[in-house]
């Protein structure tokens, strides 16, 4: 099929092959979204009069025939057409002919591949949430798990303060719980409909956006069509900020195992099979995951860099150079859910060396203890301070457990309080169950089946 485009002139070669680029390539992840948007885009059509009946049941049962092609891995987008959108277009004209030209009535590519992309990043989002979630279940788990175990704390990388592998861990799962939340608020930005906005300025027919809207299982429509147009590069900017607050956490987490799985530290162990090894060196065991992990923390902070970049100096209505936004967030959005599910892996295996632990116990982490038991007698703090800091013979060894359980205060070691973050977990999860149920739900009354988690 020519391009949906197509003039009676004929492009550079190099010009087509430039402004391509790998649109053809990535589209092939939001080809079934595409289809699902447009059986509710023919469905509207038919409402209002456009279309047939029968013109409808031909659409919807072609749509249908491309997502289970697609699903099988078999339809092909190639570089000539441009992308998804010409291809399966090209495939209803030639299955259907007149009909099949009918399908793009109201719409241009530009709010349908914003509503692929919406429909793909939601279910992404759905599925980091999920994945997070987990995490933290299992996060939580170890720390309780672990709560007794001493650990020294430490700053600047120095012994400082008595800690517990309980606290350690508890402390990540709380941080991936309030950025969790924050992901839900950017699902809450996404989860609006830009079908029916056309080139960003709408079309001269009665299209019933919020029908789509609902036929898609979006919690509203995107109201204003010049700004749902403008909001392109923007909202997948947000969600791969969302998703690198996730991997910043994701990389600290990796940083410790890896110095404090160190054989000089020797607190956790991690089992062989999360290893890889060394062409050279036969005893070499490499903590491979946990170091992807904490570079692949610096690719996705790339890709929100990039996008925004991308959209910096742009006027208002559609440019080309949105077309660049979209790599960046994919990779960012598929780049953190491995990272997520890989270090759920990582500590559902992980195994801990108490005994090490407490060996790392001297008795300058009690110096601070020591002060502010003298401030108990009515000694000024700053006065036990100093004579602690000018007297390091006199510091005292304590048992590292005591130390860990006197620690009542909220959120201490001997106070770690884990039902608040799991309270957090069961009403996100629950919040999630109905936006999935209802996403899920939409997809197959379009599919006339189910089409997996977002239309996989």
């Amino acid at each position: 099929m020519a391009t949906l485009w197509q003039k009676q002139y004929t492009v550079d070669a190099l010009i087509q092959e430039f402004t391509v680029g790998r649109d053809y390539q990535l589209d092939a992840d939001l080809l079934v979204p595409d289809c699902l948007a447009s059986i509710a885009h023919v469905r509207m059509l038919q409402r209002i009069g456009i279309l047939t009946e029968q013109e409808l049941q031909e659409l919807e049962e072609a749509l249908r025939q491309i997502i289970d092609l697609a699903q099988q891995g078999v339809f092909s987008i190639m570089p000539e057409d441009e992308d998804g959108h010409t291809a399966i277009e090209g495939y209803l004209a030639e299955s259907l002919g007149d009909t099949g030209k009918k399908v793009h009535t109201g719409r241009s590519r530009n709010d349908q591949v914003q509503t692929a992309i919406r429909l793909w990043g939601r279910d992404m989002l759905h599925r980091i949430i999920g994945a997070t979630l987990d995490l933290c279940e299992r996060i939580t788990a170890f720390a309780r798990e672990h709560q007794d175990v001493p650990m020294p704390g430490r700053t600047h990388m120095q012994s400082a303060m008595p800690s517990s592998v309980g606290l350690w861990a508890a402390s990540f799962a709380e941080e991936l719980a309030d950025f969790t939340e924050h992901l839900f608020s950017v699902l809450r930005l996404i989860d609006q409909c830009p079908l029916g906005a056309a080139a960003s300025y709408g079309v001269p027919l009665p299209l019933d956006r919020e029908y789509v809207s609902r036929q898609l299982g979006f919690a509203r429509v995107h109201n204003n069509v010049l700004y749902a147009n403008n909001s392109r590069g923007k909202f997948e900017a947000a969600a791969v900020d969302g998703a690198d607050y996730i991997a910043l956490t994701l990389s600290k987490i990796a940083q410790d195992l890896i110095l404090f799985s160190l054989p000089e530290f020797g607190y956790f162990r991690l089992p062989d099979e999360l290893c890889t090894g060394s062409s050279i060196m036969p005893q070499k065991k490499n903590p491979d995951g946990l170091e992807l992990t904490r570079s692949k923390a610096g690719v996705i902070s790339a890709c929100s860099t990039a996008i925004k970049n991308i959209i910096r100096s742009l006027p208002s209505g559609y440019n080309r150079d949105f077309q660049d936004t979209k790599g960046p967030f994919m990779q960012a959005m598929d780049t953190v859910l491995i990272m997520i599910r890989v270090m759920d892996l990582t500590f559902e295996k992980l195994q801990v060396n108490e005994q090490a632990l407490i060996r790392g116990f001297t008795p300058e982490i009690f110096a601070t203890d020591q002060a502010l038991m003298q401030t108990l007698q009515g000694i000024s703090f700053r006065d036990a301070y100093k004579q602690a800091g000018m007297e390091p013979d006199s510091w005292k060894m304590k048992d590292p457990k005591e130390a860990v359980r006197e620690r009542q205060s909220q959120g201490a070691s001997g106070n770690l309080c884990l039902e608040q973050v799991s309270r957090a977990v069961e009403q996100m999860r629950a919040d999630l169950e109905q936006r999935t149920a209802r996403a899920d739900a939409a997809f197959e009354s379009l599919a006339g089946r189910s089409v997996g988690r977002g239309g996989d």
